[in-house]
């Protein structure tokens, strides 16, 4: 299933969700009462878990006239992020001068998940401005990233078991701001700006998709920038969520972001930073395509 949090164009008041019909270019809307504003497609979720039908149609809308949002529009926390997941990148970043976490040569492949965090305020949906802050920086990139929805949570989960505990995929592009991780030296602060983190355009509940065969591509202006696969990752979907589960409780709706390929604007020498008025559109093999505009902030 592809399930998606949006507005009505008429309506932009209420956040509703439904069923995504890419063949006939339709949505169908979920009969809901619920304030969905927070949690979006998470209310489907939390009926799945407690094995309860899935709601009514309550209507049905051509996709040209709705907005959507990020499928989970405020995440309960943050979302957890990995660096450095494909070899190429590893080595294109590591050697870049931006990477904290290469000490000397030949340590730019990382030997187990390096995992951060981007805050829940950071989240914006497809269609949505990326805002570049230029008081505070100019050096922007783009990071395509397949992203999994965890469905049933948990702790101590092992590699065998946790692709079971993964609901859906979705798509974010890690936007990071490349003078401050390199100036701080770790990566919150430069990954955390007010919408850097666009998501969507929906999810794709995992039964629709072959977890370690997904295509992740990124283009900017058109250009084709990233293209890689899933089976590219240094530490696959399970190694992530074994690892991140070994110490912390990992909940329904918790968002893993997987990391991206080589082929990000730091990579090129020299480096294509985003600019207002360039469009970054990425495309996950089965999900779908997120696609921003880079405007200029104060």
């Amino acid at each position: 299933m592809k399930i998606a949090a949006f507005k009505l164009k008429v309506d932009s008041d209420r956040t509703r969700v439904g069923l995504v019909d890419i063949q006939k270019q339709r949505i169908q809307e979920y009969a809901l009462q619920d304030n969905l504003s927070e949690v979006g497609v998470l209310t489907i979720l939390k009926l799945q878990l407690a094995d309860k039908p899935l709601p009514k149609i309550a209507a049905t809308y051509d996709l040209t006239e709705i907005q959507l949002l990020a499928p989970i529009p405020r995440p309960r926390r943050n979302i957890f992020c990995v660096g450095k997941n494909y070899f190429e990148h590893a080595k294109e970043f590591g050697t870049s001068g931006y990477d904290s976490s290469t000490s000397k040569p030949g340590d730019e492949i990382p030997k187990h998940p390096i995992i951060f965090t981007k805050p829940p305020e950071s989240v914006i949906g497809t269609g949505e401005n990326i805002v570049i802050p230029q008081k505070v920086s100019k050096d922007i990139d783009y990071e395509v990233e397949l992203t999994v929805i965890i469905g049933k949570g948990g702790k101590g989960i092992t590699k065998a078991d946790a692709l079971k505990h993964v609901w859906a995929y979705t798509i974010i592009n890690d936007v990071t701001a490349r003078d401050w991780q390199q100036r701080h030296k770790q990566w919150f602060l430069g990954k955390s700006f007010d919408t850097f983190c666009p998501m969507g355009p929906w999810i794709v509940t995992r039964d629709e998709l072959k977890d370690d065969d997904i295509t992740v591509k990124c283009w900017v202006n058109g250009e084709l920038r990233q293209s890689a696969n899933s089976k590219d990752l240094i530490f696959d979907v399970p190694t992530l969520i074994e690892t991140i589960s070994s110490g912390i409780t990992l909940y329904p709706g918790d968002i893993i972001a997987t990391g991206t390929p080589a082929g990000v604007g730091l990579g090129f020498k020299p480096a294509k930073y985003l600019l207002a008025g360039d469009t970054v559109r990425l495309e996950v093999g089965g999900v779908g395509i997120l696609e921003n505009k880079l405007v200029n902030g104060i």
